[in-house]
């Protein structure tokens, strides 16, 4: 996809999905895709519905979907070039896919707000994961519309926001998780520098692009100006108004768009295994157009 800058937002109600059989999960995020399969040899017909449906809806999820790795990365190919990600182990074949898997030995630790990868200059544009193994109950995941959460602030929080830039760090979560120290892991993914309200780069709309994962701080603020108002945009995506929740089925998928929302895995299902595979997608270098 290329990035467009729009005068105005885009009437995402007027996009077409063609003949897509959806089934919308909330009035602010979130639909199913009904009676597809992402795996059959002519889904390349029906990617331009499926992108319109993902740009609309902001995250789509599609159930009994038995795809193979390679099924998995040949579908995502669609919709761009993909990332590896530093967490994928180096002698892994299909090197696209990240496994998260968690179990007895392992309590998940994705329950946070948070966008992926925002400390790549040029984060996702998307990531499509897929469950392999589900717990009987729980592990559900939650996404927020965070286009709908920039509206909700007030004009004047907005205007103070939209010049403002902040800062991004991948030591902040995978310093631990890869026993690396921060220093190492800045030499190849060093420190990113993002527009607190980014532009999406296809709906022109506004967007709150910090999250509670890998932002650091606001520059230009002192340390306690900057970590209230990280607070303070972080908590607009906790607003069930603006928010959806999934509920796993082995099989699932969901397609979310990285540009405009933030998800959190609830990891309430210890000890129980939960193991998914993404596939993400690359994007473009966030940006604010006025």
């Amino acid at each position: 996809m290329l990035a467009t800058v729009f005068d105005a937002p885009l009437d995402k109600n007027a996009l077409d999905t063609g003949a897509l059989d959806i089934r919308p999960m909330t009035p602010a995020i979130g639909a199913e895709i009904l009676n597809i399969d992402l795996g059959a040899p002519d889904i390349g017909e029906r990617i331009d519905d499926i992108r319109a449906a993902l740009l609309k809806h902001g995250v789509i999820f599609f159930r009994d979907q038995d795809l193979s790795q390679e099924q998995h990365i040949a579908f995502a190919r669609h919709f761009g070039d993909l990332e590896v990600h530093p967490a994928t182990p180096k002698d892994q074949p299909n090197r696209e896919v990240l496994r998260i898997a968690h179990g007895p030995k392992s309590r998940g630790q994705e329950n946070y707000w948070h966008s992926d990868v925002t400390w790549r200059e040029k984060p996702s544009l998307g990531s499509i994961l897929l469950a392999r193994e589900v717990p009987e109950c729980g592990g559900d995941t939650c996404f927020a519309n965070m286009h709908m959460a920039y509206e909700r602030l007030s004009d004047q929080m907005k205007r103070m926001c939209e010049g403002l830039t902040a800062v991004h760090d991948i030591a902040r979560v995978f310093a631990g998780r890869l026993d690396k120290a921060p220093e190492d892991l800045h030499e190849k993914f060093p420190p990113q520098r993002h527009p607190v309200i980014r532009t999406h780069p296809e709906t022109g709309e506004r967007v709150i692009y910090v999250n509670t994962a890998f932002t650091s701080h606001i520059e230009g603020l002192s340390g306690e100006e900057s970590r209230w108002l990280l607070a303070h945009l972080y908590k607009t995506a906790m607003d069930v108004e603006v928010q959806c929740r999934l509920r796993w089925r082995k099989g699932t998928i969901a397609f979310w768009d990285n540009r405009v929302t933030q998800h959190l895995a609830v990891s309430d299902y210890f000890p129980a295994r939960r193991v998914m595979e993404r596939v993400t997608i690359a994007g473009d270098k966030p940006y604010f157009s006025e």
